[in-house]
């Protein structure tokens, strides 16, 4: 088993691996492979999923059961997600663990490749040891502008942290660009704005977490 035979399966979902924890993976567990949306091309591989098309709740949540958990079976591997706690499992720090995410100048994940737009669907446990590369450093420490840190039109991240009150206030004023759009902070990030992802899509995610 191979890092490469995990992406040739999780590449026609338009999944990638977006990080790999062998210290820190759960018990039993020799590697933990986290995966994301590739990008671009993945929210229009999902629009045409059933489970976007049924009308039911959770539709993301429900491809991301089906699909990442038909990969850990079919792998003979145990399925993790980011949903459906308590219990929660700790996708932060299985990210941070992985070297190819970072806390970025705001305090929310940067990913060495999605910048903040990164997003975790599910991941996959081995029982064994996987060659994963090297990890990469923080791209924050070589951003010169770090727009991130002013793109906030409420102020909403701030040394005191993220004052949730306020984000979701300006969240409830009528055409808000971030509600349209998806968050102004994850937008600014240079590495977000080449990472693909659509505004549509963006906007999908910010209905949920409002």
């Amino acid at each position: 088993m191979t890092l490469e035979d995990v992406q040739s399966i999780a590449g026609p979902q338009h999944l990638a691996v977006l990080g790999g924890v062998v210290e820190g993976a759960p018990d039993g567990i020799g590697t933990l492979l986290l995966l994301g949306p590739a990008e671009p091309g993945f929210w229009a591989h999902f629009t045409a999923q059933p489970e976007y098309l049924d009308g039911l709740a959770d539709p993301l949540d429900r491809w991301s059961e089906r699909i990442i958990g038909g990969i850990a079976e079919s792998m003979n591997a145990r399925a993790y997600f980011p949903f459906g706690g308590p219990p929660w499992h700790p996708f932060v720090s299985w990210a941070l663990a992985s070297g190819r995410a970072h806390l970025s100048p705001v305090g929310l994940l940067v990913h060495d490749r999605a910048g903040l737009m990164v997003s975790y669907r599910g991941a996959i446990g081995f029982k064994e040891t996987l060659a994963l590369p090297d990890a990469g450093p923080n791209p924050c420490d070589t951003c010169a502008t770090q727009p991130c840190r002013s793109a906030c039109p409420v102020d909403a991240f701030g040394d005191d942290g993220y004052d949730v009150a306020a984000c979701k206030t300006d969240l409830d004023q009528p055409k808000n660009d971030c509600m349209s759009k998806g968050c102004a902070v994850r937008r600014a990030c240079p590495l977000s704005r080449r990472h693909g992802r659509l505004e549509e899509q963006s906007a999908f995610h910010m209905r949920a977490f409002k």
